[in-house]
Formats: structure tokens, sequence, C-alpha cells
């Protein structure tokens, strides 16, 4: 999304059903399905006409792309889905990556989905985690992380070119899937074909239902052989084919592309996560999925710095404006509120003792912001909507006096259960107490180094320390700021029991875990002081009564010397946003791109240059809950040579290099 554009749902698409319950695209006056043999025609077409399942048999060790232009109703990919479970194990694992400018809501894609009663076992995962009209890039997990399905609802030409510009072919097979060439003409641009080639691996092949000339003939141009095949049914003839000829790459620079690493990176088969943290666990759980083998190394316990508060609470940012932050807050509360329900659905984590996904309510004062998100948030009422005081009291149990934000999907957790639940899994070791470590590389190896022992070694890195990644060697120039933050814990009572939702104000409180209401916090920037303060518990029990007045005579009766709490540090970045990605070679950057100290806006033709296998999680503030899963697949997928789960604005708005490229263009490096 492009910043500063006005913020609003992604543009629905038009759906009648005929008599017979046929779907039809309005825009496109196209079927979606038949629905005598929509099945059969979709299996035929595109899982058979790619040679699936039989090539996924060859290739069990190795992941396979499918890349889709157009989601629709997702028929294609629930058979792919289907297929792909009826394998023995071990499967290979399945990345899908789908693009549509038109999604459905939910509510037209359960009604498609009802038509097909053999694929409900998997249409049901699919809706319980389906983003609706958010718009943006959603990745969603599926089959414990052995599916990855990406969702990119945006124009078809503008997703592959942003894919295509990572120069890095990525995709196995391709379904070509747009509704029909004369009445879409955008999805069969000679461009989107070019793209299709050129992020093609190889031997890459493409199948498609129709066998318009245009399009075989710029298949043939973007470097496939192209066959025709018996069409399904009525249709006589369809397109297939592999790719034998890859195109040249687009040798047009647009901007400089100090984002792209030099010297792309193979799949590790070992890693190290410095900070067993929320950033550190997550990033270890990513990596484990995939099959990585992970040491989680930590100088004190699991979850014991600043993810050590007994509650937090699922949080995120709207505004009436698209920009990186806005736009990452929001497609990562939607990606942290999937990985947390499926871990409450599978038992990993417990419902009131380790959080519950309860809908959350946050306070806001001003009326016209509201007011004007309130028409844009109709859209997508998965999300949020705008509710006054007294539909808030309805929800919360509560009795308080301002309106604000009612967003569904949100919750608490207790951050340490989530931790422990992550690093439960096959293939993390976790080794806790460590002391003080650091890390060196040698031979293509990384070394956790606890003073001149070596405590593990793995082929990649990835430092998840908070405020302490500046003390590892070649990160002392991140510019990262330390936050503390003092919690209070509340005993419950019958005045907060009431409570059943979590609720944001200035500070925060949610539903009793273990008779106690986890308060706060308060923000205290440069304060390094480690000790629990009264004054700082009055503080909370301030904010908390102002924001309930009904409860400031309670509140004001309790003795804040009595109450215990918990003090933390945040890591927050000047921009409010994370950093997230490889770490840059820093003297070679300030070389490569020194001409940005003159002109700022010059393009300059180089990659950047980073340190080989190390990564950074960091800069999560307050929002870990919410912002470190899907950072930790943005890590992941950078590490494995997977398609990314963001644009490329917001990978370049997340990476670390980006301090130095700022740093470069205001001359201060």
């Amino acid at each position: 999304m492009k910043p500063n554009t006005p913020w609003q749902p992604a543009p629905a698409a038009s759906v009648v059903w005929g008599e017979d319950g046929t779907p039809l695209s309005t825009d496109f006056d196209d079927v979606y399905y038949a629905r005598e043999n929509g099945l059969e025609e979709s299996r035929y077409v595109f899982v058979e006409g790619n040679g699936l399942p039989l090539r996924w048999e060859g290739c069990r060790d190795e992941p396979f792309t499918i890349a889709e232009t157009g989601f629709g109703t997702g028929l294609n990919f629930l058979l792919t889905w289907q297929a792909w479970r009826h394998l023995p194990q071990p499967r290979p694992r399945l990345h899908y990556l789908s693009i549509e400018k038109y999604p459905l809501t939910a509510t037209d894609l359960a009604r498609t989905a009802a038509d097909w009663p053999e694929l409900r076992p998997l249409s049901g995962q699919l809706l319980r985690q389906y983003p609706g009209l958010l718009p943006g890039q959603h990745r969603l997990l599926f089959e414990g992380g052995a599916l990855t399905l990406d969702l990119w609802w945006d124009e078809v030409g503008d997703v592959l070119a942003d894919l295509a510009g990572r120069q890095r072919p990525l995709v196995d097979a391709w379904y070509l899937d747009g509704f029909a060439p004369a009445r879409n003409t955008a999805m069969w641009d000679t461009d989107v074909i070019q793209a299709v080639g050129r992020l093609s691996r190889a031997r890459a092949t493409f199948s498609t239902f129709t066998a318009a000339g245009q399009v075989r003939r710029d298949l043939e141009a973007a470097g496939f052989e192209v066959k025709k095949a018996p069409g399904f049914g009525r249709k006589r003839e369809c397109l297939r084919g592999e790719l034998t000829r890859p195109p040249a790459a687009d040798a047009s620079v647009s901007q400089t592309p100090w984002d792209l690493p030099a010297v792309a990176q193979t799949a590790p088969s070992s890693a190290l996560v410095i900070g067993a943290g929320l950033a550190g666990c997550t990033v270890a759980d990513a990596l484990a999925r995939r099959g990585i083998t992970v040491t989680l190394l930590d100088q004190g316990g699991l979850a014991g710095a600043g993810s050590g508060n007994e509650q937090g609470i699922l949080y995120t940012r709207l505004s009436h404006k698209h920009s990186p932050l806005t736009d990452f807050a929001l497609q990562s509360f939607r990606f942290a509120g999937g990985f947390f329900q499926e871990l409450f659905h599978n038992g990993a984590l417990v419902e009131g003792c380790d959080g519950a996904l309860c809908g959350s309510f946050n306070q806001h004062g001003d009326s016209e912001e509201m007011a004007a998100l309130s028409k844009v948030l109709a859209g997508v009422p998965e999300l949020a909507r705008v509710v006054d005081a007294a539909e808030a009291n309805r929800l919360t149990g509560i009795e308080q006096e301002s309106g604000g934000y009612w967003l569904p999907a949100s919750g608490w957790l207790r951050p340490g259960s989530v931790c422990r639940a992550l690093v439960e899994r096959a293939g993390i070791t976790l080794r806790e107490h460590c002391g003080p470590l650091a890390l060196s590389t040698s031979d293509g190896q990384w070394r956790a180094m606890r003073g001149d022992q070596v405590l593990a070694e793995a082929e990649c890195a990835f430092v998840a320390t908070g405020t302490g990644s500046v003390s590892r060697a070649g990160l002392e120039w991140l510019p990262l700021q330390r936050i503390r933050g003092q919690t209070t814990q509340l005993p419950a009572n019958s005045c907060l029991q009431a409570l059943r939702t979590a609720f944001c104000h200035q500070g925060y409180i949610a539903p009793a875990r273990e008779g106690e209401h986890c308060i706060g916090a308060t923000f205290d920037l440069g304060d390094t002081n480690e000790d629990l303060r009264v004054e700082d518990h009055r503080e909370n029990l301030s904010r908390l009564a102002a924001a309930v007045p009904a409860w400031e005579t309670m509140l004001d009766a309790i003795n804040p010397d009595t109450l215990s709490g918990r003090v933390g540090f945040r890591c927050a970045s000047p921009d409010y946003l994370p950093l997230v990605g490889p770490v840059p070679d820093r003297d070679a950057f300030l070389q490569d791109f020194a001409k940005l100290r003159r002109n700022a806006r010059q393009t300059i033709d180089k990659k950047g240059k980073y340190m080989p296998g190390l990564y950074l999680s960091t800069g999560h503030g307050s929002r870990g809950l919410t912002s470190t899963p899907l950072a930790a697949e943005l890590l992941a997928s950078a590490a494995c040579g997977e398609p990314p789960p963001l644009d490329r604005i917001l990978c370049r708005a997340l990476a670390p290099a980006r301090f130095l490229i700022r740093d470069l263009s205001r001359n201060r490096a």
C-alpha cells in the first residue's frame, strides 16, 4: 500500500448467485466455478495440469511453492491442500501464494464453501483464519506450519512486480486462474506473464483453463514451452507448460536495492537464536517448523526480561492513512491473532490460564477520528468497529464513560506461557542461565560464546535480545531506546470480576489470572532504575481510576505499599517500527552508498552487503505479542529463500539497514 493514501478495506468481489447456485462475478461477468463439476474441473486443469501430486513425491525433502493469479473462492487452494494431505509422510513443505484484487467477504466465502461438503474439514480451517477485506498481505499457517498460505490483496501486476523485484526465483508451479482473458485483461497482461517467467524456478510448470492465442504467445516469450491439452467438459483445449528458457532479469532499477543481499544465502540446517523472550522464541518456532535444528540461548531464564509480565494485550494501531507503521501493525495483529488462536485450538495454550482471545475495548477520545474510521471499518468487521460507551459497557461487562474501538480478535496472553509453548516444539534445544553471551563467526559457522567457551554453533544466528542487542559485536550502531515500565499486580475483587474482556486506556487491564490482574504499565524513557516504586503503583492505579470512574473509590482504598509488580525495559526504535532482517555490514554500507551523503534521492545500482547468516529481531517496544510472530516469519522466510510474507515497502521499513541509509541520506554517517 502506498504511504499517505487513505486507509480503506480491499475492494470486495461483487458476487451474485444464479438460480442453480453458481457464483457469478458481476465485475467480470464470469462464473467462479461450474456448480455441477467445479471440483473435477479445477483438479484436472490446475492440480493434474501441473503434474501434482506426482511431482511432490520426488521432492519430499524440499519445499514446494505454488503461485496463483486469482484466489477467488479458494477452491484451487483447498483441492491442492486435499491432494497434498493424501500423500504419505514425509511430505514436502508446501507454500501456496495467491493474488486477488477483489477478495470475497468472509460471508460469501462461507457460502461458496458450503457447496463442497468433501472439503468442509479444510474450508472450516480456512474460514477460521480468513482475513476478510483487510488490505495487504496475509500469511496463514496450517498443518502445524507445514502448509503456508500467503494471500496478497492487490493488483496482480503490482504484486508480481514487487516479488520479481527481489531478483530471486521462487515458484515451482503456477495456477493461472484469472477470469477469461477477454473479460479480465489486466490478469493476462504481457508484463504479468513476463513476471511469471522471472519468478519461476528451473523447470517450473504452469497450467491454465484458457487456450487464447495471445496468452500462449506471451507464455512462450516468457520462456515456457507451451502445450495444448484437452479441455475439461465442453471446453475444447487448455494450456500447460514448463519453463525451458528463463527470461532475462529486468535491468531497470527504480530504487537503490540496498535491501537485497548481494550474496544469496542457502537455506540453513542449523541455527542459533540468542534471547529467549517473545522475539527469540517465535524465531526459534518459525525455524523449527521448517526442519531447522535450533539452539535457543539466554543469559537468564526463559521469558525473563521484557517478556516477563504476567499479562499482556494483543494490541494494534488504527489510522485513517496507510503508512508502514499502520500497515505492519494491522497485518502483524491479524497474523498474531491467528497464530495464538491455533495455539489455543491445539491445546498448547490453555484458555484462562495462559490467556484468552476474548476481544478488547480500546478507549479513544478523538470523536472526529472515530467518526471517520467508523465508515471504513464497516468493511472489516473482523478487525474492529467503533462503539459508543453503552455498547462498550455491554461488551466489557463494566461501567465506564467513553467510546472507542472494539477489536473482536484481540485479547490477553501471558508471555511466559507463550514462550514455553513455543520452545516445546521438536527441534529446539533451550539453554537457560548461560550468563553473558557473545557471538563469533569462522569458517561459515556462528558460535555462541561465554568467555572463551563455545556453548553452541550453527550455520546462522538470530539476535533477539532487546536493548542488549547493541552489546553484540558489530551492532553498537543500532539506535535503540530503553524504556522503563512498571506493572502492578492488582488482587481480584467483586468490582473487577465483572470485566470479561481486555481493556485498554492509558494503561491496560484484563480479566484476572490466578486471582490477580496485571495492570500498567508506566512509560519512562531514560530511567534505568530496576527497583519497584510505590509511586509507580500509585500512577497505575490512578490511570485506571480515571478510565473507569466507577472503580475510583475502590481503587483509592487500596494501599499501594501492599502491591507487588514488575519492572521491565521495553526496546524501541526511533520510528517505532521493529528492526527485523539481515544485519548489514556497516563499513561496506557506508562505502557502497556514500554518494547518498551528497544526494539522498539518487539511485545507486548496488545491492547491500550483509553479515553472512546473521539476522536481527528487536525493537518491538510494548507490542511484542503482536509483532514478533510475523517478524519471525519474515526472518525465517528470508533465511530459507521463501516468498516473503510482506511487500517490499514493509520489508525495507523493517530492515535494520534502514538506519544506515537514513543516516547517510542526512549526512550523519
